[in-house]
């Protein structure tokens, strides 16, 4: 497995991770995610290798990964790190990139895995464009295709699909997490987006400023979230006592209870409205089929399920 154990790591005199400790089962999913600027790609490139810890280590099925400092390149075989920034060939094809490293003393198997892989990332039709001629989806498409190639052990992916429409995004993510998932490749996704996280992940790790807040099964920290940095990342909520956390689907429009609500705003949101109110001092959101007049005085109930 990976072991981060005890890490700390600072550009300068101020730390930007502190004391990180997780690991990561084969074949396992975990996603980091966090604000911006809260270390999420930092700890991506310390797992790679990319920088030299300040404390701690990092291994991988007991051998330490290590910085620039031990390793005159960057990176291990078993594992490939797909960043924001992709480094691909822009003057040839997109199945040449993709085979670059491929051995070719079998070249019909070659085509077939270039075929396969293709295929996973939806880019058939440009699968003899070259890459200079794509989109900035398309080229991310690419660039998780080739890293996949050959066949990682783990792969690193900072936010992977960040430049890729939602027309495309859905079947991708589909794809790419089923076929990681079905050939045992360890996967760590930092992610601001939770489409990549709840349906794919079995843990979430949640970073603030530079320490983990919470490590734990996407259900658990979904249902029970421990602060409201946490439920953000799921969706609108809001914090009302005796209550505490809730999201905006928890809070059900009712004829008659004694928890009153003011209406300031409707907001469609497609299979329904989303409702921002006051309650006493207190600003909440909930969840309503149909738009509600600004200043209109409506009845809440809280459901917890």
């Amino acid at each position: 497995m990976l072991k981060v154990k005890n890490i700390s790591f600072g550009y300068k005199k101020s730390k930007v991770l502190k004391t990180v400790d997780f690991s990561v089962l084969p074949s396992e999913n975990v996603s980091i995610i966090g604000e911006s600027g809260s270390g999420k790609s930092t700890l991506l490139k310390l797992i790679y290798g990319e920088y030299d810890l300040d404390e701690g280590s990092i291994s991988w099925k007991n051998q330490s990964i290590l910085g620039p400092s031990h390793n005159l390149v960057v990176g291990y075989d078993f594992m490939k790190y797909v960043a924001q920034e992709f480094n691909l060939m822009p003057y040839i094809t997109v199945e040449e990139n993709i085979g670059k490293f491929l051995s070719n003393f079998f070249p019909e198997e070659k085509q077939t895995r270039i075929n396969e892989l293709i295929e996973i990332v939806e880019l058939i039709e440009f699968a003899n464009v070259k890459v200079k001629y794509l989109s900035g989806g398309q080229k991310q498409r690419v660039a998780l295709a080739r890293a996949i190639a050959l066949q990682p052990e783990i792969i690193l992916l900072d936010e992977p699909f960040s430049h890729i429409d939602n027309f495309k995004k859905q079947s991708l993510r589909r794809n790419l997490f089923g076929y990681l998932k079905k050939h045992n490749i360890a996967c760590i996704v930092a992610t601001h987006d939770k489409n990549d996280v709840l349906p794919f992940s079995d843990k979430i790790i949640v970073l603030h400023k530079g320490v983990i807040l919470a490590n734990d099964a996407p259900q658990v920290l979904y249902k029970n979230p421990k602060s409201p940095l946490v439920a953000s990342f799921f969706g609108e909520f809001s914090v009302l006592e005796p209550y505490g956390i809730l999201y905006a689907h928890q809070l059900k429009l009712v004829e008659h209870s004694s928890l009153k609500a003011t209406v300031l705003e409707s907001y469609y949101n497609g299979n329904h409205y989303l409702v921002k109110a006051t309650v006493d001092d207190a600003i909440v959101f909930f969840e309503s089929k149909s738009a509600i007049k600004t200043n209109d005085v409506v009845c809440l109930e809280v459901s917890k399920s």
